[in-house]
């Protein structure tokens, strides 16, 4: 005698497709709580310019910490990204070199903070231009790494503090040009 093939009751097919659909809800729901809430944190940007060479190049793209300046303070040194305030659609890279109260000046190619020569071993050239500024309150003073290719602060002026988005971390894209970007510390260690 032959067994016949059993038969799954229709109601426990129902029930086994009901809880796959509920399964594969529940995961697509999760996925897009952690896509939306890494957004929230962490910005990807493409990098259009040459100004921040060597240190970023054109066409690399960087992950952005969106939440480091509401926790803490921008520092000297920091790669910082920003609403460009005479057209806040265009997104700016540059680094952080003067903060609030700082006098920044620049002589025969040297950048000076407060007296000091910065530490600068990203750049390749001299600084261009000479000239004396004082950083406002709620301000910063930026500049490119690439000197003589950076439009800055040396040419239309400060950062607003509600211009920042955020801090640069790490380039991600091309996967050849993986890395962590270092923000130096730009001021010698005072004795």
């Amino acid at each position: 005698m032959q067994d016949s093939p059993r038969q799954v009751p229709p109601m426990l097919t129902k029930k086994k497709f009901s809880y796959a659909f509920i399964e594969i809800i529940q995961t697509i729901l999760i996925a897009a709580a952690f896509y939306f809430a890494i957004d929230a944190v962490i910005d990807r940007v493409e990098v259009f310019n040459v100004s921040m060479e060597p240190t970023v190049m054109q066409g690399e793209v960087i992950f952005v910490n969106k939440i480091a300046y509401k926790l803490g303070d921008v520092k000297r040194g920091d790669i910082v990204t920003f609403h460009f305030s005479l057209d806040p659609k265009i997104d700016y890279i540059k680094r952080a070199i003067g903060l609030p109260g700082d006098e920044v000046s620049i002589n025969d190619g040297k950048v000076y903070v407060n007296g000091y020569e910065l530490v600068e071993p990203y750049i390749h050239d001299l600084t261009s231009g000479d000239g004396m500024w004082v950083v406002p309150v709620d301000m910063y003073f930026v500049m490119g790494d690439n000197r003589l290719e950076s439009a800055d602060s040396r040419s239309w002026g400060f950062v607003a503090k509600n211009d920042l988005i955020g801090k640069a971390l790490a380039v991600y894209w091309p996967i050849t040009h993986v890395r962590v970007l270092n923000h130096y510390d730009l001021l010698p260690q005072v004795q």
